[in-house]
């Protein structure tokens, strides 16, 4: 879909936007520079993310292209690969900025563009019908609700974000054009975070909320409601507005290569970087184009101070992060502290040893002529965005069931099996902290599902590898060619062919049968009871779980949550996409009580049976995470044991990850698995590394034997020569 400032009905104007000074900040400034690289902006839903967003195309200037190229090549410096090249002499012609949309069901042909099938199969002939990408070059790709991208998309918008252009290697055509675009990203956090490769390819981001001010949210809705009952009529009452901040947004270009990027100016930079820990330099680069960006907004040739903290206050947040779970945002009392320490200015007259200062003396090598440190941006004409609107910026017998009394599964002697709220209840100890997460070893549900598109079981997609071909089961899906020509080709004599052509009809057709990888829904069964707490094991058993919840964040997973303790089990979490809830909801976990294994599993049995009404395609991965006892209630273990065979009659794929510790263990999670037909993993096995690890040891263990062997029998071999 490409969107441009010239349709029947008027965009929202860009001034009519009321708050989001962040935002309109932002954008503004990839306008003035498009190599700042584009805007993520997050948010919660209503808070007019896309409404600015595509304001922003209105705003930008018209590009030259040559006609007739449907890759934009610009008149001056054509593309000496473009498709439809060499150009010649010919007309240019100018047209506004083009901003593309990509849905997040867009498939991969849309994107990248594909073979020309009309053509291919009538006229012989290998055409290349262009993607999005070659539709957005020179001008601006927009995604709505990002983070719910797939994966095969992302990856192709990385390599062209990455190179700027596009190389297809498919069915027979070989095309590379360039594909340099402004990329700009809205997404709900609520909805699942976005892969790490593509959140470090958004040059800047911005958090965007709804306003608590009455009289700002009355503003939002008087205009909303204006521009509904009369589009060309509102647009043209901001008419004066939206010309005057396109004008500046030139002039602001114009500017932009005489402004200078002083020593001062960059050493603050890096000494920002460095002091919050970012990966790489794409930090440190995208800050120096900001701060450059937003002296050319103000009108100014210097870079100053107050520039270098708005563009590390846009271009770090979402850097700094370094897992999922991180809150986005910088400590701006330390972002002050270290612009002050490398604030000062650089001695320019007075000879030093020269051991704590690289830089070489002279009146250049200090500031740039930097401002107040820590000022406040200027009031007029400052980067604070466009007027006239606001400013922007127990241990139990097997074969019984009964409990133990020797055994710690109490704290309190008269802790009682009843219900226990989530605080201060008896029997309940605070909550502990997660030990440090690790890289898991995959689990995965066995089979071939049908789900939505992710990374952790075999599933049969309309993306990934092609495995085969098929006939078409009602609307055909992507493709087969070689398939469809093979199929077509014996019976060209009987069908009466002539010319070149080839003759295909609908029983000819084959589609493309291809295999990925789904995501499940991970259903997380937490043992919480006071035998879990007793040997402090939970803050094991916390980073165990909140390590799976960052392997179901990085393969696309639904997760859900289901504590038990006490008396009963709750669903602590419904299932989402957000594993950053999972986590919170972890941390709070209290521990105490009594073990109710069955009930957690019979609420498991329901949660999965609401779901799968829900979803029928998304199977569920259950992951019981407990040491195997059992003390809640009549007869426990064989309650248990009864509940654990229900689900496996459901077919559920169950994992058991084994929390027991100590010399002597019982192996009662390892029963419970085999009653759930599933698998059972100690927290050590749990890890990536254990496999790899075992090797080590093993081969470790075959080298000092053989060098113990080979000392043995040297001095045999010394007494025997």
């Amino acid at each position: 879909m490409t969107t441009a400032h010239n349709t029947t009905t008027p965009q929202y104007p860009f001034t009519a936007v009321v708050g989001m000074t962040d935002l309109r900040l932002a954008l503004l400034l990839n306008a003035v520079s498009p190599a700042v690289g584009g805007v993520l902006v997050r948010g919660e839903k209503g808070t007019a993310k896309s409404t600015a967003v595509r304001a922003l195309a209105a705003l930008m200037p018209t590009v030259d292209v040559i006609g007739g190229c449907r890759f934009a090549c610009a008149p001056a410096a054509p593309d000496p690969g473009c498709p439809d090249g060499p150009h010649g002499p010919g007309a240019a012609e100018s047209r506004p900025t083009r901003m593309v949309e990509l849905p997040v069901g867009a498939s991969e042909d849309r994107l990248v563009g594909a073979l020309d099938i009309e053509r291919a199969l009538s006229e012989g002939v290998k055409a290349f019908e262009p993607g999005l990408l070659a539709d957005a070059h020179r001008g601006i790709l927009y995604v709505d609700e990002v983070n719910l991208l797939h994966d095969h998309l992302v990856d192709l918008l990385l390599d062209a974000a990455a190179m700027g252009a596009s190389y297809v290697e498919r069915e027979g055509v070989s095309v590379r054009h360039a594909a340099r675009f402004l990329l700009v990203g809205t997404m709900n956090p609520e909805e699942g975070e976005l892969r790490p490769q593509l959140l470090d390819r958004f040059g800047l981001t911005v958090e965007v909320a709804a306003s608590r001010e009455p009289e700002q949210r009355v503003e939002v809705v008087r205009r909303r409601l204006g521009y509904d009952a009369d589009p060309a009529g509102f647009a043209a009452r901001w008419a004066a507005e939206e010309e005057e901040l396109r004008q500046r947004i030139a002039a602001a270009r114009e500017l932009l290569p005489d402004v200078v990027l002083g020593d001062r100016a960059l050493r603050q930079i890096a000494a920002t970087c460095a002091a919050f820990e970012v990966d790489g330099m794409r930090a440190d680069i995208v800050m120096a184009r900001t701060a450059t960006a937003l002296a050319a907004w103000a009108g100014r040739t210097d870079v100053l101070e107050e520039d270098v903290r708005q563009a590390a206050l846009l271009a770090l947040p979402h850097r700094r992060r370094r897992n999922p779970f991180d809150a986005p945002g910088l400590d701006e009392d330390k972002l002050d502290q270290v612009l002050e320490e490398f604030g000062a200015d650089e001695p320019a007259d007075e000879h030093t040893d020269g051991d704590d200062d690289p830089e070489p003396d002279g009146p250049d090598g200090g500031p740039d002529g930097g401002g107040p440190g820590g000022g406040q941006p200027p009031q007029e004409g400052g980067p604070d965005g466009p007027p006239p609107g606001p400013e922007l910026p127990h241990q139990q017998d097997r074969e019984t069931g009964q409990t133990d009394p020797q055994a710690p599964d109490e704290p309190e002697p008269d802790a009682q099996p009843q219900p226990q709220p989530q605080g201060g209840a008896a029997g309940e100890k605070p909550a502990v902290g997660a030990a440090e997460p690790f890289r898991t070893r995959r689990l995965d549900v066995p089979g071939l599902g049908e789900g939505a598109d992710g990374r952790r079981s075999r599933a049969r997609t309309a993306h990934g590898r092609t495995t085969g071909a098929r006939r078409p089961h009602g609307t055909l899906g992507k493709l087969h060619l070689a398939a469809t020509v093979q199929a077509a080709a014996p019976h060209q004599r009987a069908r009466g062919r002539r010319g070149t052509g080839l003759l295909i009809r609908r029983d000819d057709l084959r589609e493309a049968v291809r295999e990925g990888r789904e995501g499940n829904l991970v259903l997380f069964v937490v043992d919480a009871s006071g035998s879990m707490a007793a040997r402090k094991r939970m803050s094991a058993v916390k980073g165990a779980v909140l390590s799976l919840l960052l392997d179901a964040y990085q393969r696309r997973d639904k997760i859900g949550m289901i504590t038990f303790r006490g008396a009963d089990a709750q669903l602590t979490l419904p299932p989402t996409s957000s594993v950053e809830a999972g986590a919170a909801r972890l941390e709070q976990l209290p521990t105490g009580g009594r073990t109710p294994l069955s009930a957690g599993l019979l609420r498991a049995h329901e949660v999965l049976r609401v779901e799968r009404m829900r979803d029928p395609s998304r199977r569920p991965l259950l992951v019981v995470v407990t040491d195997g006892r059992a003390t809640g209630g009549p007869e426990p273990v064989v309650r248990a044991h009864r509940s654990a065979r229900l689900l496996a009659a459901d077919g559920i794929a169950s994992v058991v990850v084994d929390c027991e510790a100590g010399p002597v263990r019982l192996g009662l999670a390892g029963e419970l698995a085999r009653e759930l037909r599933g698998t059972a993993v100690t927290l050590e096995e749990l890890r990536a590394d254990s496999v790899s690890a075992l090797v080590r040891d093993v081969r470790t263990a075959h080298t000092t034997r053989t060098a113990h062997m080979t000392r043995a029998t040297t001095p045999t071999t010394r007494r025997a020569a």
